[in-house]
C-alpha cells in the first residue's frame, strides 16, 4: 500500500493506494508541524479508524504539509508519523511542493496556493523555488480563507457589514466583541478558526459585499505573490491550487484578467492530481 497526504493549516486529506486502484479516501485535521506538536498530531491520527486499520500495511507514505518548508519540520513529522504508521517509509515536503506536483507534474510554471492559507512559488519541473513567501496567517496569507475569515470578523466588529449579512451572521455564529476577541487571541487552532468562514463566503457569494471583499482580497493576493514572481519569471504558465481557488474561480480569473494574467489551471483539491503522479 502506498498513501499520499496532502494537508492545509485547517484539514488533511489522505488517499491509499494498491495494485492501481485508490483503495480508501479520508480526512483528518491539519497536520502542520508549525501549529501542530506530536502530540496534537498523534490524537488526530488516532481518532481516525481509516487509518488505524491500513496504518501497518501502508509501506510509503508522500506527505506535502503546510508549515513543513523547513528541514527540522520534515524530519519532526516524519518521526512522529512513523511511530504511527510502523512499516512505513516517509517521505515529507511542503504543501506547495504537492501543488506544483498536482499543477505541472515535470513542467516549469508558477504556482499559486489560495487554501486555508496562501504561497505562491516558481517550479522549475523538479522542485519549487525558495522565496520569502508563506510567512503564515499573521503576517500574510493574503487572498486566503484565514485571511477572508479576518477582514470578516473585523468588518463585523467595526459595524462595517450590512444588516441583511450581519442578521445572517448573528444567527448562525452569535458572535460578539468579548467572544470573537477571546477566540482569536487566547484559544489555540486560530488559523482553524478564521478560515472556517470561507463557508460563509460561499454560501452568500452572490452579495455584493462578498464580492467586494473577495476582489479586495484577490488583488492584494496579485500584487503581492503573482506579479512579483511573474516578474522574476515571466511567460511562465500560471495555475492555482486550493479550496479558495476553487470556490472562487470566476472571481479568480477576472483578477488576473485585470491584471493581464492568464490562468492555465485551477485544482480545488490536489490530491487526486498527486497519487496519479505517483502512481505513474
Amino acid at each position: 500500500m502506498i498513501a499520499v497526504l496532502y494537508s492545509g493549516s485547517k484539514n488533511a486529506c489522505w488517499k491509499i493506494w494498491q495494485d492501481g486502484t485508490t483503495m480508501i479516501e479520508t480526512h483528518t485535521a491539519s497536520v502542520n508541524p508549525c501549529f501542530n506538536d506530536a502530540k496534537q498530531i498523534r490524537q488526530v491520527l488516532g481518532k481516525n479508524i481509516t487509518l488505524i486499520h491500513n496504518a501497518e500495511n501502508i509501506k510509503k507514505i508522500y506527505v506535502f504539509a503546510a508549515g513543513a518548508s523547513a528541514k527540522d519540520k520534515q524530519d519532526e513529522l516524519a518521526n512522529t508519523l512513523e511511530a504511527f504508521f510502523v512499516n512505513s517509509k516517509i517521505k515529507v515536503r511542503d504543501d506547495v511542493y504537492g501543488a506544483a506536483i498536482a499543477a505541472c507534474h515535470d513542467k516549469t510554471g508558477i504556482v499559486g496556493i489560495l487554501g486555508s492559507g496562501a504561497n505562491c512559488a516558481y517550479y522549475n519541473g523538479k522542485k519549487p523555488e525558495a522565496n520569502n513567501y508563506g510567512l503564515g496567517y499573521i503576517l500574510a496569507d493574503e487572498g486566503s480563507a484565514n485571511y477572508f475569515g479576518k477582514i470578516l470578523l473585523k468588518n463585523f466588529l467595526e459595524e462595517k457589514i450590512p444588516a441583511d449579512l450581519k442578521a445572517k451572521m448573528d444567527n448562525q455564529y452569535h458572535l460578539d466583541r468579548p467572544t470573537i476577541l477571546e477566540r482569536v487571541y487566547r484559544k489555540p487552532q486560530v488559523q482553524t478558526y478564521l478560515a472556517s468562514f470561507l463557508d460563509f463566503y460561499i454560501e452568500n457569494r452572490d452579495h455584493k459585499f462578498i464580492q467586494q471583499l473577495v476582489a479586495q482580497g484577490f488583488d492584494k493576493y496579485f500584487n503581492t505573490y503573482i506579479l512579483p514572481t511573474l516578474e522574476k519569471h515571466p511567460g511562465e504558465e500560471i495555475h492555482f491550487v486550493g479550496s479558495v481557488a476553487g470556490a472562487f474561480q470566476d472571481q479568480l480569473r477576472e483578477a488576473a484578467k485585470k491584471y493581464e494574467v492568464q490562468i492555465m489551471s485551477i485544482t480545488k483539491e490536489p490530491i487526486h492530481n498527486i497519487l496519479n503522479y505517483y502512481k505513474n
